[in-house]
């Protein structure tokens, strides 16, 4: 007889109702930051040839030199320079426009810093040529120049390379 009456009871008191978390704030981007968002995206596949002109001439320069690939891969290079500008803008402002988005921002600050990484490896590059007068000249030897110019190179375009991977995968 006693188990009708728990029974009952049980049946009978109030369970509280859970209400429902509200839901977060909608996160509007505005139309720039769309068109922005393209610019970056196709800079960033046109990089792909770029990087891989680059590291062939670079290579060829390394190995057999002549006039006619290092204007080559100074041309390339700049292209390269113009390209990763144009990316660090766009980037860094469309950053900026999703600061109060938490969905990816771990993953897009991890990008942000890789790219600013290999940004400022290939200013060093770009400043530690071989055989140029004008530019900083950490040794008088070329032999050493060289090896420090493609050692920055090789290492930047890894760390972009990851960076790149990163926004990439998992999309």
């Amino acid at each position: 007889m006693t188990v009708l009456p728990i029974a009952a009871f049980l049946f009978l008191s109030p369970v509280p109702v859970q209400t429902p978390a509200p839901p977060p704030p909608a996160i509007e981007y505005s139309d720039a930051y769309q068109t922005r968002a393209k610019i970056h995206k196709i800079g960033s596949f046109a990089m792909l040839p770029l990087a891989a002109t680059e590291f062939y001439l670079g290579q060829s320069i390394y190995t057999t030199p002549s006039d006619s690939k290092k204007g080559a891969h100074v041309a390339v290079g700049a292209a390269i320079g113009g390209l990763f500008a144009v990316n660090t803008v766009t980037g860094v402002w469309n950053l900026y426009e999703s600061r109060n988005d938490p969905n990816g921002r771990t993953k897009r600050w991890i990008h942000a810093l890789l790219m600013m990484t290999a940004d400022a490896g290939f200013v060093a590059t770009a400043s530690i040529t071989p055989e140029s007068e004008r530019r900083l000249r950490l040794t008088g030897d070329t032999n050493t120049n060289r090896a420090l110019h493609r050692n920055l190179a090789l290492g930047s375009l890894a760390v972009g390379t990851v960076g790149y991977l990163i926004m990439l995968i998992g999309r």
